[in-house]
């Protein structure tokens, strides 16, 4: 087990390295969350890995009620200060738009479920930074799940 999270750590950094960062790199803030579904609810969330951001458990608790609660269609949901709206859902990956941003090209999210694992990408921008932010979220899900499964 130790050896499989100090892989998924190196991936982690390499994958940060590349593709997260506020200049040029499509995914502006990741998280890595220890998600367990069968796990008791009032357990909060462990934040495994993050880059760009520093969010607590605490913060992330109204996000992973929301996740939990699998009502993507009809809520919205929040991290931190920005509350998101759902515009696609797959099977196992949504992503979302920010309503409150005051950035003007807009903001979005992306979640992926990887294994035990929730990996959350924020980005700035519209239809063309959410395609290179899901390529990025994409090559990090194919790299991980190809040492963990």
């Amino acid at each position: 087990m130790d050896a499989d999270w100090t892989w998924a750590c190196r991936a982690w950094e390499k994958w940060t390295a590349k593709h997260v960062g506020s200049s040029g790199k499509p995914v502006k803030a990741a998280l890595l969350l220890n998600y367990d579904p069968t796990g008791p609810s009032r357990l909060l969330p462990i934040v495994a890995e993050e880059e760009g951001t520093k969010f607590t458990a605490v913060d992330l608790q109204p996000f992973i009620n929301f996740f939990r609660r699998n009502n993507l269609q009809t809520e919205f949901f929040s991290i931190g200060p920005n509350q998101y709206l759902v515009t696609s859902i797959h099977e196992h990956w949504f992503c979302a738009r920010c309503v409150n941003t005051t950035q003007p090209g807009g903001e979005g999210v992306i979640v992926m479920q990887i294994g035990a694992y929730l990996l959350v990408s924020m980005y700035d921008g519209s239809v063309g930074s959410a395609s290179h932010a899901m390529v990025a979220v994409d090559q990090f899900a194919w790299h991980f799940n190809r040492r963990t499964h």
